[in-house]
């Protein structure tokens, strides 16, 4: 393999990718960056932005190197960075015919595969042979719009490699905007990412139902206990559970204006049926899926989570937002 990290490509034309991209090319010369539409590719280059997301980020378009066949990206790079949304994971990579078990994986994908109920760093790990020491992980809380607008923000590095971790953190996720940190509780973190999607739905839901900031600020610690506790059956490791690379996200992620997720339940507390609002949002809301996945890996454990069980209720079950969310705030405290 070569030395770490080598040719680095972004995998993905969303928001959070094109975020990425702009951190990354912060440090490098050049970049390779993989989006699936020929013509995206061609307005991008016309426009120097992409143009579909984050149109402010304006690129040097003779630094990037871009593709549409995902099989030559991967054999051009040594380090690919996976900004595709959960739900498809599994798709983009069946057209994967190009080894990666000598490549390294940065996953910055907040979610679950879906069937198999897997997180991402151990579907690469078990279905491409990718070495354990060899994937990383972006968490933490950050929005790409924030990026975009070069507000000071902060990012989780985390690798079972401390090294790796390290090295990213202070050569490629470091500009005069961003800070990063570092860590090895890759399951824990991953998690967290996923999770804090289905909190922030609720938080939504809530806001959506006139539920105000009194009400938020007695959520949102009840929401991180129930997030702890599964932390703790799930992956039981000693960790600062109190610190940002854990807490952060959840709380942006529920208070923001810039949160999908929140955005989503919030249409659903107004009055729209779920179908509505996935389809008004226009974006993927990871949340939505996560809620399914997390319940049923919930079922084998058994942890207490009347959240995340009035969530799928509302769900998947059609049960009613207002009823649900009153349900569960009986026991806040």
């Amino acid at each position: 393999m070569k030395l770490f990290p080598g040719k680095i490509a972004v995998m993905g034309g969303g928001s959070w990718a094109t975020a990425l991209a702009k951190i990354v090319m912060y440090s490098q010369k050049e970049i390779n960056w993989y989006m699936r539409r020929p013509d995206r590719i061609d307005d991008f280059k016309r426009l120097k932005h992409n143009p579909a997301y984050l149109s402010s980020i304006t690129f040097d378009t003779s630094r990037i190197h871009f593709y549409d066949d995902i099989n030559r990206v991967i054999e051009d790079s040594d380090t690919l960075i996976f900004v595709t949304p959960s739900p498809y994971v599994k798709d983009h990579l069946k057209k994967v015919t190009s080894p990666l078990e000598k490549k390294y994986i940065i996953s910055a994908i907040k979610g679950i595969v879906p069937d198999e109920n897997m997180l991402v760093n151990d579907y690469f790990s078990t279905f491409y042979g990718v070495h354990p020491d060899n994937i990383i992980v972006i968490a933490g809380a950050c929005h790409a719009e924030e990026i975009a607008m070069e507000h000071l923000s902060y990012l989780t590095i985390v690798c079972r490699d401390i090294k790796k971790a390290n090295t990213l953190s202070e050569n490629i996720f470091k500009t005069p905007y961003l800070n990063s940190s570092c860590s090895r509780d890759m399951t824990g973190l991953e998690y967290v990412s996923v999770l804090k999607n289905i909190y922030a739905i609720v938080s939504g839901i809530c806001s959506g139902l006139k539920y105000g900031d009194n009400f938020q600020a007695v959520y949102i610690p009840n929401a991180f206990d129930e997030m702890v506790r599964f932390l703790n059956v799930v992956h039981p490791v000693k960790r600062n559970i109190t610190s940002a690379a854990y807490l952060s996200d959840l709380l942006v992620t529920s208070y923001s204006t810039f949160s999908r997720n929140r955005m989503f339940g919030k249409m659903i507390g107004e009055g729209n049926s779920v179908n509505a609002a996935r389809v008004e949002l226009g974006m993927v809301a990871e949340g939505y899926y996560a809620t399914k996945c997390i319940y049923e890996i919930n079922d084998r454990y058994k942890v207490e989570m009347p959240i995340l069980n009035a969530l799928h209720a509302i769900l998947y079950e059609r049960e009613s937002p207002a009823e649900q969310i009153r349900k569960i705030t009986e026991n806040f405290r």
